[in-house]
């Protein structure tokens, strides 16, 4: 028997910590959850993944968005959406993934904890409670999961209702009539694009040339001609200079001599990882600039062997879906089980309006590799399913090694693109080939035959195979001699 409380604990309740104490909990090990608040889920849950999701689906639906291409721009489902209204299926949603997750801790004898941890030495923490009591536990091993928070600079007037950042916005009383967005990531372009399918005039402002320059830049444009024409407002290359709130609309200065104007201000430029309460000093860690533990990124281990950390507070990808994997494979390991790793494709969503969604090398990482490729693409008009949906938009690109035929990479702007791009991650972590899609039926009317289309795209421009080769019969020397004569 171990000297110690717990054989692992966690601190932090969000999709990582989730996935690692249900984990511990299979492998019949003590393990305790600590969260700060009293209602677990972190993050993810609370005023990240699920809200932002949620809010998206129920402005779709109440807005009628998805029918305006038959029925007409003025089509509603609901006259007057209020915030009561995304509010209302928001907290059901909340309430049911916090009862789901009680109970999964409760099936897999998971022990939790309310209360603000900090460590107090190598294989210790201290908890403090809201009612103001402390507590001490001890255990072997540690999982730092405490996730990110907004970042909050000075210069910008936070009032928690004119001027929000991304976790006061979903707390908001009333939609604004206008609403600008300083920061395009991920983030400030799903809220920015879902608010303007309200009709909401949106101006969305990003200091760079650029924005979300991770993703394939053809999609990127395809993405931006269509959110212009929803009624974005985009400022690339417009630094902000200064942010007045005048109670009844925030005035934003920029430094190029512009000024922008609105009833409300979202600042969703970057978030900072958790950590500065963990007192990590008493254990030897440091964190970089922006707060976050670096690790091992096949074990999760930090510098300190018997501490692991996952999720968004050790940088990218920050996704809820690989910090899920990254909690199982770290619990795993700090509790000496071997397990399957993770594969190396993962797939990247992004709920805006219209969603993008990838998967694999973009086309500039293949140039920049000198990899030899050919591209298949495929609009969601051109298919049957898009013109029963009545899609105007959509598009699905597909990267093949000209060498050995294999995928490299899918991109997807459109209706369903963090459905379908699953599709494409199958592929590519099994090594297939374009002549899958080729091969392959897929059901009709279905939008997942724009694969099939992007699939017949690019082979039709490939080389052709040695064996598809149509080989010419030689002539026989009596049929030559007969041409002859």
């Amino acid at each position: 028997m171990s000297s110690y409380d717990y054989d692992l604990i966690i601190i932090g309740s969000g999709p990582s910590g989730r996935s690692a104490a249900i984990q511990a909990g299979k492998l019949k090990r003590r393990v305790l959850v600590i969260d700060r608040k009293d209602r677990f889920g972190g993050v993810s849950v609370h005023t990240g993944t699920i809200p932002s999701k949620t809010l998206r689906e129920t402005v779709l639906n109440l807005s009628g968005w998805r029918e305006r291409s038959f029925y007409g721009r003025s089509y509603r489902v609901k006259d007057q959406i209020r915030a009561e209204d995304l509010k209302a299926r928001l907290h059901m949603t909340l309430d049911h993934e916090v009862d789901v997750l009680e109970h999964q801790f409760n099936r897999n004898h998971v022990e939790t904890l309310d209360g603000l941890a900090r460590f107090v030495g190598p294989h210790e923490v201290e908890v403090a409670t809201d009612a103001g009591e402390t507590t001490r536990v001890t255990a072997a091993k540690f999982l730092i999961a405490t996730g990110t928070k907004t970042y909050r600079p000075d210069y910008v007037p936070f009032k928690g209702k004119t001027v929000v950042d991304g976790d006061e916005f979903l707390e908001m009383a009333e939609i604004p009539r206008s609403l600008v967005v300083i920061g395009a990531g991920v983030i400030g372009v799903e809220y920015a694009t879902m608010f303007s399918a309200l009709d909401v005039r949106v101006t969305l402002i990003e200091p760079r040339d650029t924005f979300l320059d991770f993703i394939d830049s053809r999609l990127i444009h395809d993405f931006t001609h269509q959110i212009r024409e929803n009624g974005v407002d985009l400022r690339l290359g417009s630094a902000v200079e200064k942010i007045e709130d005048a109670g009844e609309h925030v005035e934003v200065t920029l430094e190029n001599g512009r000024h922008v104007r609105a009833e409300m201000l979202l600042f969703a430029a970057g978030r900072m990882g958790a950590t500065s309460k963990l007192n990590l000093d008493a254990v030897g860690l440091e964190t970089d600039h922006r707060n976050r533990i670096k690790v091992d990124r096949k074990t999760y281990q930090t510098a300190v062997p018997h501490i692991y950390a996952t999720g968004d507070v050790i940088g990218h990808p920050s996704l809820a879906s690989t910090s899920l994997q990254q909690g199982r494979v770290a619990a795993c390991h700090a509790l000496e089980t071997p397990t399957l790793p993770e594969s190396p494709w993962y797939p990247y969503g992004i709920y805006s309006v219209p969603e993008i969604s990838t998967c694999g090398m973009s086309e500039e990482e293949l140039q920049e590799r000198n990899i030899p490729y050919e591209v298949g693409v495929a609009r969601f008009r051109e298919t049957s399913r898009g013109h029963i949906m009545g899609l105007e938009h959509g598009m699905l690109k597909m990267l093949f090694s000209l060498k050995t035929r294999r995928v490299l990479g899918v991109q997807i702007v459109g209706e369903g693109a963090t459905e379908l791009i699953h599709i494409a991650q199958a592929v590519l972590n099994l090594k297939g080939t374009v002549d899958y899609f080729v091969q392959n039926t897929f059901n009709y009317p279905t939008l997942a035959e724009a694969y099939k289309i992007a699939g017949l795209d690019a082979f039709n421009r490939m080389p052709i195979p040695e064996e598809f080769k149509v080989k010419k019969k030689p002539v026989e020397p009596a049929k030559k001699e007969a041409k002859k004569a």
